[in-house]
């Protein structure tokens, strides 16, 4: 944010930049967290639905510091659903499917968004900055954070929704060897994107597939898509 201020000042592309963030704390995840709880709940496990974790209000799921990040930094996390796998028929495949759901939804909302961008796009005049030119890049900005959400929760590193998946792949007694130093390896993704040295190629790795959504939705100008 601190960066964008400095490169272009207060001006339309940086308070949408920032509604989007805004939208993303009381909305996307919100419905990413509600989606690892709902398929916790649909797979047997009560125990989102008792710590009251089965709903949509932003209130039940958001951390203070992870809101924080996502407001300056663009990326941040929520509060994560516990989950008993002991409830599950199935307790690998069954934390597997929870921890899919929430990048699946985040997946499932970029795909909306650029659809509407898409629309959007009807009525987009290449003049000032128009209902619709907003509205447009509105559209695209939230589908992007979307896909950089999904992308990096699905880093096979824990806490992460990406390191439950691998553990359907990874022996047992390797997956809790790794667990162990679980609070070390978050911090190190973290240290690492403010670093540069993982954002850069994630973002890269976030412009490759959120062209990919663009053309997948019949957006003609896809390469609006990585402006970020």
């Amino acid at each position: 944010m601190i960066l964008d201020l400095v490169r272009g000042g207060i001006g339309p592309q940086f308070i949408i930049r920032m509604l989007v963030r805004v939208f993303t704390v009381f909305c996307v995840l919100p419905i990413h967290e509600y989606a690892h709880a709902r398929v916790a709940d649909l797979l047997g496990d009560d125990t989102p639905r008792l710590k009251g974790r089965l709903s949509l209000n932003p209130l039940a799921h958001l951390d203070i510091y992870g809101t924080i990040m996502i407001i300056i930094c663009g990326f941040g996390y929520a509060k994560p659903v516990g989950i008993n796998p002991r409830n599950f028929k199935n307790p690998k495949l069954g934390m597997a499917l929870t921890a899919a759901a929430g990048p699946g939804s985040n997946l499932v909302m970029a795909l909306l968004f650029a659809l509407l961008a898409d629309f959007a796009n009807m009525w987009y005049v290449n003049t000032a900055m128009t209902v619709a030119n907003v509205t447009v890049l509105f559209c695209l900005y939230a589908s992007l954070i979307n896909v950089s959400l999904a992308l990096f929760n699905l880093i096979p590193v824990p806490p992460l929704d990406g390191s439950r998946i691998l553990n359907i792949i990874l022996p047992s007694k390797y997956y809790f060897k790794v667990m162990k130093y679980e609070r070390y390896l978050v911090i190190g993704v973290f240290v690492l994107m403010i670093s540069g040295l993982l954002s850069r190629p994630f973002s890269a790795l976030c412009s490759l597939v959120m062209t990919g959504v663009t053309k997948l939705v019949g957006l003609p100008f896809g390469s609006y898509a990585v402006i970020y």
